[in-house]
């Protein structure tokens, strides 16, 4: 006997936080907090659907993000595809076919979902991995369906990055130190020398001016204020999201940096520097020397320290992303930043998560677009597994509309600006 489904077009709150809760192989982006943040920055319309069965049980969801468009129609976006067990084909088969029951009731024009599920393993140059695991039945699946893949495109063509870098943190932790890059740890290792404190914060107004600093130095365009504002406000709300910032003490560091420098330089006075160490010894007095040269304009101006890198981590009930970043050139010097990633990742170990996700690289390392290459070799040294997404598929409604859309997007942005 066939059991019956019964798609819902409105989940409420309680409903879809419960059903995305209870699942593991969910993604941030497919949160509820994540539709209100849309909601909020983008104005987009967080459709909350799902299926049920026989004995009102959610069995699969989706976030759907809409955007209306001229003449009364519209498209939507599923963010890292369903909330669905993708092995189970004939579930999947209900579920679409009442998506494109939905897709007409509401005039759209098309769906477009790139599910956060891989694609294939690959090695470290991004080729396919030879007798590795794959998912290329689900690909196929969305295929039989009706979708319309996107390509497998190398850099951030999409919506969301096709690649990430992604550490398993149910292993010990001296396994997950000891697969990070020793010139990271190294800088890690430096950041004790100026005795960062490293303190968790709502403090978003700070953040977003570090990040600022980043974006003008490094040729991006950072999100306005009010858009991390409501990101962290939402994803607060259920505890979903951290800030991570490091902070000097220039006063303290100035007083111990000139105390270490007269130490040493008394010490080449006095003949107490072996021959075999005095180049050694040189070398941390010009580094002491350029310390203080750092951190003298800050002195007697920052009483209860300097916040000079902030990392905001998103999460879900079994996982963590590193999301955004920004830092000072007060960060940079003391190595801040990868000291902030590091604290990240203890954090998320010592709170039982299942990974740790750095949220999005390329599929060409070799690539001289911008500085991607040089990003994704900083997200390679934490040593995480690199992974493929399947990619980007599109459910088409109105064939005529969907090939007419991009050009009609294009004219309306060229006129906005």
């Amino acid at each position: 006997m066939e059991e019956f489904m019964q798609f819902i077009d409105n989940l409420n709150e309680k409903e879809y936080i419960n059903f995305f809760n209870s699942q593991s192989n969910t993604h941030f982006l497919q949160s509820y907090e994540w539709g209100q943040t849309q909601k909020e920055t983008r104005n987009q319309i967080p459709c909350y659907v799902g299926l049920k069965d026989d004995n009102n049980k959610i069995v699969a969801a989706a976030l759907l993000l809409k955007k209306k468009t001229p003449l009364n129609m519209c498209y939507y976006y599923a963010p890292r595809g369903f909330v669905i067990d993708y092995e189970n084909e004939e579930l999947f088969k209900t579920f679409v076919d009442n998506l494109k029951t939905y897709l007409k009731n509401n005039n759209a024009i098309y769906l477009k979902v790139d599910p956060g599920i891989k694609y294939q393993d690959i090695n470290d140059d991004a080729s396919k991995k030879e007798n590795g695991s794959n998912n290329y039945k689900i690909f196929d699946e969305f295929i039989n369906s009706g979708f319309k893949h996107q390509g497998f495109y190398k850099l951030y063509e999409g919506n969301q990055p096709r690649y990430t870098i992604r550490i398993n943190l149910k292993q010990p932790w001296d396994t997950i130190e000891n697969s990070i890059s020793k010139t990271f740890m190294k800088t890690v290792r430096k950041s004790n020398n100026y005795d960062l404190e490293i303190k968790q914060s709502d403090d978003i107004k700070t953040f977003h001016d570090l990040i600022l600093n980043n974006a003008n130095k490094n040729d991006f365009k950072a999100y306005s204020l009010n858009y991390y504002q409501s990101f962290y406000n939402n994803f607060k709300k259920y505890n979903h999201v951290k800030i991570f910032n490091a902070i000097v003490h220039p006063d303290k560091l100035i007083k111990k940096t000139q105390t270490e420098l007269n130490d040493l330089q008394q010490k080449i006075e006095n003949n107490q520097i072996p021959e075999k160490r005095m180049a050694n010894t040189k070398n941390s007095i010009k580094r002491l020397e350029k310390d203080l040269e750092v951190f003298s304009p800050y002195q007697n101006k920052y009483p209860d320290g300097k916040i000079v890198c902030s990392l905001i981590c998103s999460y879900t009930n079994h996982a963590a992303w590193t999301l955004y970043i920004g830092n000072d050139s007060l960060g940079t010097h003391t190595a801040a930043v990868n000291r902030c990633y590091y604290e990240a990742l203890k954090d998320a170990y010592d709170n039982n998560y299942e990974f740790y996700d750095l949220f999005g690289t390329i599929g060409d390392p070799k690539t001289t677009y911008k500085n991607l290459a040089g990003l994704h070799e900083f997200k390679r040294k934490f040593g995480g597994e690199y992974i493929e997404f399947l990619g980007e598929f599109d459910l088409i409604n109105k064939p005529v509309w969907y090939k007419i859309l991009p050009h009609l997007l294009k004219i309306y942005r060229t006129l906005k600006k």
